[in-house]
């Protein structure tokens, strides 16, 4: 099991290492240039004369190391630019060196912090476990209903989803979503809300399960390729389950006879553009009205937690603690 956290653009391994490479040599060149146009100032044990290849191993010699004494500056201006100049180059030059090596080296340490923290801080989040085409899109849809990235954490046993979440700023779990480990490590016993979009239905299931037993309190939305794995799922702790194979059938069905319902239908489901489905709590004001008094089309009405149709008599007059489900204009 491995935990990614949210990641931007960085340069790979080997471009680090050219780039500091690059550097280095700039710096030595630099240092060289400067050393050739005074080297009249400088004195060579061997013959007494500063030649531009003299210069050049002279440079190279001082960056990398503290010198040989072979060759040395003898005037004050030589010197004091050795001072001043050479002598920050030379730090400059050994940091940029071994910077790789000790990023290499603090990097596992930053990581433990960061998810120490994170670890700390995340209460309420939202896990989406399966990050294949259902989550991805239910993780999209997350973000436009406002969900922070932050708030969310994606599961999946494919390490190269995880790594595709963590690069697009999610923090990602590799791991079995079956096991309670990896739930742990998801910190699903604070969640508020647990996306199982799995591949397979069984799979749905035992995960389902293992996040309730972790989090009795969390709502789990499911999603089932099948429709005789649904009452499972309810069964297994799901607050609500969307059957894919069912879903995709009446849709096609309905596309047959009339494709403008379709269109409607996912203009619905499409969150931000269109029409938008919306819920809220209906105010002290509004109790004792009836859902056909709104200005807005009124679909349902959510009463104990569960969703009755409009028109149905049972909410003919709404009552404290019923919630609107309804239709905006994105």
């Amino acid at each position: 099991m491995r935990t990614r956290l949210p990641r931007g653009r960085r340069l790979s391994p080997l471009r680090a290492i050219a780039l500091r490479l690059a550097i280095a040599f700039a710096l030595v060149l630099v240092a060289w240039g400067m050393v050739v146009a005074e080297r009249g100032d400088y004195n060579d044990s061997l013959d007494g004369e500063v030649s531009v290849l003299d210069a050049l191993y002279y440079t190279t010699v001082t960056l990398t190391t503290t010198g040989y004494g072979d060759i040395v500056p003898v005037t004050p201006s030589a010197r004091l630019l050795n001072t001043l100049v050479v002598t920050p180059m030379r730090i400059t030059f050994v940091i940029v060196l071994v910077g790789t090596t000790i990023q290499a080296l603090t990097e596992r340490s930053r990581t433990e912090i960061r998810l120490a923290r994170w670890r700390a801080r995340m209460r309420d989040h939202v896990v989406v476990l399966g990050y294949g085409t259902k989550g991805r899109s239910a993780v999209r849809q997350l973000r436009l209903h406002g969900h922070p990235k932050e708030r969310l954490v994606v599961v999946d046993s494919d390490p190269r989803a995880t790594a595709d979440a963590a690069q697009e700023g999610y923090l990602s779990i590799t791991g079995d979503a079956t096991r309670t480990a990896t739930f742990r490590a998801a910190l699903v016993e604070r969640a508020a809300r647990v996306v199982v979009a799995l591949d397979r239905d069984d799979t749905a299931i035992l995960a389902t399960l293992a996040a309730r037993r972790l989090n009795p309190r969390v709502s789990v939305v499911a999603a089932a390729r099948e429709a005789e794995h649904a009452e499972l799922l309810r069964e297994s702790g799901a607050s609500s389950v969307v059957v894919s194979s069912e879903t995709a059938g009446r849709l096609l069905g309905m596309a047959t006879d009339s494709p403008a319902a379709v269109e409607v239908v996912e203009d619905l489901v499409s969150f931000g553009t269109g029409l938008d489905l919306a819920e809220r709590q209906v105010s002290a004001a509004e109790v004792g009205r009836s859902p056909e008094s709104f200005d807005v089309p009124v679909l349902a009405v959510v009463r104990d937690g569960r969703p009755i149709r409009y028109g149905d008599p049972e909410v003919a007059t709404l009552r404290a603690g019923d919630r609107l489900l309804y239709v905006v204009t994105g």
